[in-house]
């Protein structure tokens, strides 16, 4: 059993029990890391105060990273709360409607922006709050999707912010290996979040990745927590700018 006693990680992105994010929340709290979750805005601190209380310990903070200013606040409050950060997890992307509706080629200049910046300029404004918390060092992670590497149906501009996403996490990689800050992603299989319902046809993605998989099912989001509990670890000192699979083997198949 992996030990994060005594580490402190913050989880953005933590929306109800369904979301990914929860499922790491959960894994990590296992492993005995001190746990901050930051919501983002007033309508969903219910939502967040009432998880918390699954996890003893742990605090909830209010943050939109589309504002720098709440980041910069926030990251104030950590300083003074912990001293110190150890974690951070990125489980934040978004993208308009009519982006995921329409054809690609239908995507507006606006939706296009707005996808970017939530989904993929948000890990660095994260990263670059977090690195001075992180003064012996750290795991910076992301979550991503196989929809970055080939077309998915549905997926649309997403997919285009899941592959800058990946680039992101190889040069923060690059920029914060100095610091001893490691920084990777986890490519997550399909799972039926209240995020993914936005995406057409996610029955049928569902149900091609488990018959396509080596392991012949879906993932699910305690797996991702685990990998993220490894990646949070010393077991993975070595590890970073890697864009890391839990997806039942789904990426490896050609056909």
């Amino acid at each position: 059993m992996i030990d994060l006693k005594g580490r402190v990680a913050v989880v953005f992105g933590v929306a109800n029990k369904r979301s990914i994010a929860w499922g790491i929340v959960q894994q990590l709290h296992a492993a005995g890391a001190t746990l901050a979750i930051g919501y983002q805005n007033e309508r969903l601190r219910a939502e967040a105060e009432s998880l918390i209380q699954e996890v003893p310990g742990a605090e909830a903070f209010q943050c939109d990273v589309s504002q720098d200013e709440e980041i910069e606040r926030v990251f104030a409050q950590f300083k003074e709360r912990y001293g110190k950060l150890d974690i951070l997890v990125h489980s934040v992307a978004y993208a308009p409607a009519d982006a995921l509706k329409n054809d690609f080629v239908l995507t507006s200049r606006e939706d296009f922006r707005v996808a970017h910046d939530i989904s993929v300029y948000s890990l660095i404004a994260l990263s670059r709050a977090a690195a001075p918390l992180m003064t012996e060092g750290g795991s910076i992670m992301t979550l991503s999707y196989f929809g970055a590497e080939k077309v998915v149906p549905h997926y649309n501009v997403m997919g285009v912010a899941k592959a800058a996403l990946e680039a992101t996490v190889r040069y923060l990689a690059a920029d914060l290996g100095k610091q001893n800050i490691r920084v990777n992603a986890i490519s997550a299989g399909p799972i039926k979040t209240l995020a993914a319902r936005g995406i057409g046809g996610l029955g049928d993605m569902l149900k091609a990745h488990a018959d396509r998989a080596p392991l012949h099912r879906n993932t699910d989001q305690s797996e991702v927590g685990g990998a993220a509990v490894f990646l949070a670890s010393p077991l993975a000192s070595g590890i970073t700018g890697e864009t890391i699979y839990v997806d039942s083997g789904y990426n490896i198949m050609g056909f």
